[in-house]
Formats: C-alpha cells, sequence, structure tokens
C-alpha cells in the first residue's frame, strides 16, 4: 500500500520521546491510543522506528498481536533477547550457531537471552542493561498492541519489570530507555497507568492524531500525476469518504483501486464511487455488529449491553448488574450465569469480550461503543431481529 510519511508527527514525537520537550513527560513513556487500522502500526514501524534509529536509539520493536497463542511476556523477552544477541557480534553468531545462545557482558555477565524474563534466567532490567552497554546508545522498546499484555500474569509482571528497566536507566536526566506503547482500545491502555497498582501510575494516555487532509492531499497528487486523462481531483468527496471510512486507509486504498480499475463498472466520477463504497463499508460493519448482538441468548445480550453502557465502571457481578441482567433479559440472572455468559462472549469467533488477568472485561472491539452510543442517540437500541424479539429460554 501506498505510504504517506507523517514527518511533523514522527518529529514531534522523536524529540519528546529524546526528553528536548521542556514540558514533556514522553521520555518517561509514551502511551499511543488510536483505532483499529488507522495507520498506527504503519507509523510506529515505518516512520518512528527509522527516525529514531537515525537518532542514534537502538529500537526494539513488538506486535503482542502478531502471535496471540504465545503469552505476551514471552514475546517481549523474545524480542530483547534477538537484538542483544544481534548486537553480540562474531561471538554471539557461534554461540548461536552452537545452541548456546548466550551472551557475556563486561567479561562477567552472561546472559542467556532464551530465558531473559523468567525465574532461572536473567531480569528484564539487567538484559535491557546490557543491550544499552552493548550498544553504548539510548534503547527504545516499541511494543505494539500493548493492552495485550494485561491479559497473563506473567504480560501484567513484564510491565513492572519494564517500568523498573526505565527507573534504573533514566537516572540523572539521561534518557536511555525509552518506551512506547501502543494500543488500539483506550480504555484498555488505561488500564497501564490509572491506577494505584498498574505499573506506570500517572503517566498520560496520548490520542495519536488521525490521518487528515494532508493524506488526503498526499493521496490527490498521486491520482494526478498518474492519471492525467481524469479530471482535477474532488478533494472535499474524497475527504468525506474518508471521514466515513473512519480514517482507515487499508480501505480507503482498496475502495480507491476499485473505483479508478479499468475493470470498474462506475458512471460517475471516482470520487462518487469512493464516497458510496465508504457508506457501504459503514453499513456492513453496524449490520455485522447487529448481527452478532442478534444472535446471542438473552442473558449474553443482557450482559454486553451493561459493558457497553458502563465501559471502564462496568462491574459484572455486584447487586446493580445482576438486577440489571434480570430485567433486560426477562431471566434469573446469578454470579455464576453471568460469569458463564461472559465467558461465552470470550469464546466466541472474533471475541465479543476482553478479559485482563486481574478479572476486569472491556468489549474487544472498541468500535462497538461507537456503534452502541449511536444506536443509544437515534433511540433504535436495542436492535431487534428480522424474527422480533427474542423468545424467552428458560434456562
Amino acid at each position: 500500500m501506498l505510504h504517506f510519511p507523517r514527518t511533523e508527527l514522527t518529529k514531534r514525537t522523536v524529540d519528546a520521546l529524546l526528553g528536548k520537550e521542556v514540558l514533556g513527560d514522553a521520555h518517561n513513556g509514551l502511551f499511543l491510543a488510536a483505532p483499529r487500522r488507522t495507520g498506527k502500526s504503519t507509523f510506529l514501524q515505518a516512520d518512528l522506528k527509522p527516525a529514531l534509529e537515525r537518532a542514534g536509539v537502538v529500537v526494539v520493536y513488538v506486535d503482542l498481536w502478531s502471535d496471540i497463542r504465545r503469552d505476551p511476556a514471552v514475546l517481549i523477552a523474545d524480542a530483547i533477547g534477538r537484538e542483544l544477541l544481534a548486537r553480540s557480534g562474531v561471538v554471539g553468531k557461534a554461540a548461536k550457531a552452537a545452541g548456546l545462545e548466550s551472551v557475556t557482558i563486561a567479561g562477567t555477565l552472561k546472559i542467556d537471552t532464551t530465558r531473559i524474563g523468567r525465574p532461572d534466567g536473567s531480569t528484564l532490567p539487567d538484559a535491557l542493561r546490557a543491550l544499552h552497554e552493548r550498544a553504548r546508545a539510548p534503547i527504545s522498546l516499541i511494543i505494539d498492541e500493548a493492552q495485550h499484555a494485561l491479559t497473563s500474569e506473567a504480560g501484567e509482571a513484564t510491565m513492572a519489570a519494564l517500568k523498573s528497566a526505565r527507573d534504573q536507566l533514566n537516572q540523572a536526566g539521561a534518557a536511555n530507555l525509552l518506551l512506547v506503547m501502543s494500543g488500539s482500545d483506550r480504555d484498555k491502555l488505561l488500564r497501564l497507568v490509572n491506577s494505584n497498582a498498574a505499573p506506570f501510575y500517572g503517566s498520560q494516555i496520548a490520542r495519536m492524531p488521525p490521518l487528515g487532509g494532508d493524506f488526503i492531499a498526499f493521496v490527490a497528487g498521486r491520482i494526478s500525476a498518474q492519471r492525467a486523462d481524469l479530471p482535477p481531483v474532488d478533494t472535499a468527496t474524497l475527504a468525506q469518504a474518508f471521514e466515513v471510512f473512519g480514517h482507515r486507509p487499508q480501505f480507503f486504498m482498496q475502495a480507491l483501486s476499485d473505483a479508478l480499475s479499468p475493470l470498474s463498472d462506475r458512471t460517475g466520477p471516482f470520487e462518487q464511487a469512493m464516497l458510496a463504497a465508504a457508506q457501504q463499508r459503514q453499513a456492513d460493519d453496524e449490520a455485522q455488529m447487529e448481527a452478532d448482538f442478534a444472535a446471542l441468548k438473552p442473558l449474553e445480550q443482557a450482559v454486553l449491553w451493561r459493558l457497553l453502557d458502563q465501559g471502564p465502571r462496568f462491574r459484572p457481578y455486584d447487586a446493580d448488574a445482576l438486577r440489571f441482567y434480570r430485567e433486560k433479559s426477562g431471566l434469573p440472572a446469578t454470579t455464576p450465569k453471568a460469569q458463564n455468559a461472559l465467558e461465552t462472549l470470550r469464546a466466541r469467533t472474533p471475541a465479543l469480550v476482553w478479559k485482563s488477568a486481574r478479572g476486569e472485561y472491556a468489549v474487544d472491539d472498541a468500535a462497538m461503543h461507537r456503534w452502541f452510543k449511536e444506536r443509544v442517540s437515534a433511540g433504535t437500541w436495542p436492535p431487534v431481529s428480522a424474527q422480533g424479539e427474542l423468545p424467552f429460554e428458560p434456562e
């Protein structure tokens, strides 16, 4: 896909991480939230990572959604271990070939890169300190979809260890460990910073600015350069389509490719075809959420309804919640039954509910909150299936 370099945002972010902004605190940890598919991971990998490397920073990038079957703690430790081994030179390569995969720092500290963060291995702070000493440069650890770390006890412990490593390495005003953590759901990411028990308590969540007019101008320029046969691009309609697409460049560019294809059967301006495709995508997304909701049993619907309504305030088993479930489902609601409903919602493919290792719940796809609020505002909540209200199902 065509890459749009976010030059200004990249520069500001790098300056903030390096402590060049007097009033900023990003050098103690930068937490970025942006909805799914809006270009967050592309920015981290294609813009921020290269810019930090040009500034002399060693960057370790890990996506916790790259393999959701593996514990997030293992993914983070493995990424650090690979970078440490790569920085170990010929000796490290020879050790890896022999199956030893260990690195010796300053002639005394020996680190087995396959056991970082485990009870019988080196701690994460030791491994990051060793990487810093070996590279003789600041280290930036970029963790994409960082909220996924909270789904396991080991992942939570890893977050605490990274906070300890930051405190140890960033002393006397030196920013030697730059932590960047991103998430596609701000409510989930907040759990890293918003309570006394959170590992990065006191840090702030920054909303990553969505792509906007500069992206549209960039795309329009490419269209004009490649398609001289077209009239001047209607950027206002393209911008409207992009907004309806939810500022998601992948869907936007796919629709653009279809609209400009020589095989396209469009009869009017391609910009209008783009807007129609965006409206259809929005309708399809909402229809899918409605179908998912309608397919649930009454008690599952009531639990999901409560979660959508309460957000971070959701308490699944208190008296108010159980009363809500009874009123909305027309069924007896007990703590075990509510728990079973939540587990069913988590077990669906794709999952409708997310759970942290501490037993906190959230809607898996944050886009459902927007859909819910719009339906409530329009007076069309709850959705009713084509067959009408779901029948009473005794348990």
